[in-house]
C-alpha cells in the first residue's frame, strides 16, 4: 500500500507533518480531515526523487532485463515549475471574473487552459481539473503546487469554499494580488535609474583602469624617468590600474566570492535578521521599505480576515509571506498575544517597527469591531505613501549618483593630469633657467 507524506495545520494555525499508509490521494486527505487538520500539501512518498512517468517506466524495465536503474531529473530553464507573479495573478483575475458570471469552477479551469501561454501554468491547470474531477477540493488541488500557489492563496481560497462566497474570495485575492504587484513594479521602476548609473559608472571605470591609465603610466615612466617623483594621488590610481589590469581574473574571483559569502550570511538567521533591520532603517531607501512591509503586512491580514480565514492561522500565513524577518517577528508576537487572549495593539508597539498612526487604527479597529476595515484603510493610505517616498527616493538618488560619477571620473581624471602639470611646470622652470644662463 502506497504512503502519503502531509503537512496540515491545525484549529489554531499550527503546522504538522506526518506520513499515512492508505490505497490512494483521497482516502488520505480523508484521513487527515478526520484527525481534526486542515491538510495543505498532500504527497505520493516515492521514496526516492520525483521524475516524469516515461522516465519512471523505462527505468522499470531497465531494471528487469539487466538490473540497473536509472532516474534522470533533468531542470531546463523556464520549465521549473514555477510561474511568474504577473501571470498567475492574470489567471487569478480570469478565474475570479468566469466564477462570478456563473460558470462552474471546473469549466473555467477548462477555459482557462485552453487559451493560457504559460507551459508551467497550463500542465498546472489541467493538474488541478484532473484532481477537482477525482474528488478534491479546489483548494486541496491547489495545495499539491506550493511552489506556485502559496499558504496565503490555498487557504483565502479554502475559507471561500467553507463559506460558499468563493466568486467573492478570488475576486478579493486577485485585488491583492494586482496591488502588490503594483507597488513591485513602481519600487523596481525607482531602482532602475541608480542600478543603471552603477553599471555604468563601472564600465566606464573598467575601461579607465584598463585601457586609458596604462598608457599614461607608458607616457610618465618615459618622461620622468621611471615614474619616479609622480605625486602620491597619482600613484595610488596607477597602483588600482595595475591591480586591475594584471589581476583581472583574480578581481574578478574576489568579487564573486564576497558577492556569495554575502549571500550564505544573509541566509543564516542572525544574518538575515540584520540585513532586514539595515533595509528597514537605511538613508533614503528604508522610508520605502517600510512603507512597502507595512502596507503588505495590513492588506494581508485584513483580506485574510475579511476573507473569513480564522484570525490565529491569518496571522501563522502574514508571518510566513511577510518577506522582512522584523516583520514576522512583530507578527509571531502579535499571535502568541492573540493565543493568550490579549490584544494586537500591544505587541505591535513593542515591536518598535509600527508607527503610531498604524497602532492606533488597529487600536480603533478592533475595539469597534471593524479591523478588517481599518487594516484595508491602512494599506490604501501606506500605498499612497509608498508612491510619495518613491518619489522622494528617486528625486534624492538622481543627483546623489550624478555626483558619485562625476567624483568617481573626475577623480581618475585629476590624477592622471597632475604629472602633467608637474612635467609642464619643470619644463618652464628649466626654459627659464636656460634663458637666464644665455643672457650671461
Amino acid at each position: 500500500m502506497p504512503k502519503f507524506n502531509y503537512v496540515a495545520m491545525d484549529s489554531r494555525g499550527k503546522e504538522t507533518k506526518g506520513t499515512l499508509e492508505v490505497a490512494n490521494q483521497n482516502e488520505a486527505i480523508g484521513r487527515i480531515k478526520e484527525m481534526g487538520f486542515f491538510p495543505t500539501k498532500v504527497v505520493e512518498d516515492k521514496g526516492g526523487p520525483a521524475g516524469g512517468g516515461a522516465v519512471r517506466k523505462t527505468a522499470a524495465k531497465g531494471g528487469k532485463k539487466g538490473g540497473v536503474s536509472l532516474n534522470f531529473q533533468i531542470k531546463i530553464p523556464g520549465f521549473s515549475g514555477r510561474v511568474k507573479s504577473k501571470v498567475l495573478t492574470t489567471f487569478t483575475r480570469q478565474l475570479a471574473t468566469l466564477v462570478q458570471a456563473g460558470l462552474p469552477l471546473l469549466r473555467g479551469l477548462r477555459v482557462l487552459q485552453k487559451q493560457e501561454r504559460s507551459a508551467n501554468l497550463k500542465n498546472i491547470l489541467g493538474d488541478l481539473a484532473v484532481s477537482i474531477e477525482g474528488g478534491s477540493t479546489f483548494s486541496e488541488a491547489l495545495a499539491q503546487h506550493p511552489k506556485v500557489f502559496n499558504r496565503l492563496f490555498v487557504n483565502m481560497v479554502k475559507a471561500g469554499e467553507i463559506g460558499g462566497v468563493l466568486e467573492v474570495v478570488l475576486k478579493r485575492l486577485s485585488e491583492f494580488m494586482e496591488k502588490a504587484q503594483k507597488i513591485k513594479g513602481k519600487v523596481i521602476a525607482a531602482m532602475f535609474y541608480p542600478c543603471a548609473v552603477m553599471v555604468v559608472a563601472c564600465a566606464i571605470m573598467g575601461v579607465l583602469m584598463v585601457m586609458v591609465i596604462p598608457k599614461f603610466k607608458e607616457i610618465f615612466e618615459g618622461a620622468l624617468g621611471g615614474g619616479q617623483g609622480l605625486p602620491p594621488f597619482t600613484v595610488f590610481v596607477m597602483s588600482i590600474s595595475s591591480a586591475v589590469k594584471d589581476h583581472f581574473v583574480r578581481t574578478m574571483i574576489e568579487i564573486a566570492v564576497v558577492f556569495v559569502i554575502f549571500n550564505i550570511l544573509i541566509r543564516l538567521k542572525w544574518g538575515r535578521k540584520l540585513w532586514d533591520k539595515f533595509k528597514l532603517v537605511v538613508p533614503i531607501l528604508g522610508p520605502v521599505v517600510s512603507k512597502v512591509a507595512i502596507s503588505r503586512f495590513t492588506r494581508t491580514l485584513g483580506t485574510l480576515i475579511s476573507s473569513g480565514v480564522p484570525i490565529l492561522q491569518a496571522l501563522t500565513i502574514v508571518k510566513e509571506t511577510s518577506g522582512n524577518v522584523i516583520i514576522g517577528n512583530a507578527v509571531a508576537a502579535v499571535h502568541e498575544s492573540v493565543k493568550e487572549g490579549e490584544t494586537i495593539t500591544a505587541p505591535l508597539e513593542a515591536s518598535g517597527v509600527f508607527p503610531p498612526m498604524v497602532i492606533s487604527m488597529v487600536d480603533v479597529g478592533e475595539q469597534t469591531g471593524a479591523l478588517p476595515e481599518m487594516l484595508m484603510k491602512i494599506a490604501d493610505n501606506y500605498e499612497e505613501e509608498v508612491d510619495n517616498a518613491v518619489s522622494a527616493m528617486t528625486s534624492l538618488l538622481e543627483p546623489i549618483m550624478i555626483v558619485f560619477l562625476a567624483v568617481i571620473v573626475g577623480s581618475i581624471v585629476i590624477a592622471m593630469f597632475l604629472p602633467l602639470i608637474q612635467l609642464m611646470g619643470s619644463i618652464g622652470e628649466d626654459n627659464n633657467k636656460g634663458g637666464g644662463a644665455a643672457k650671461e
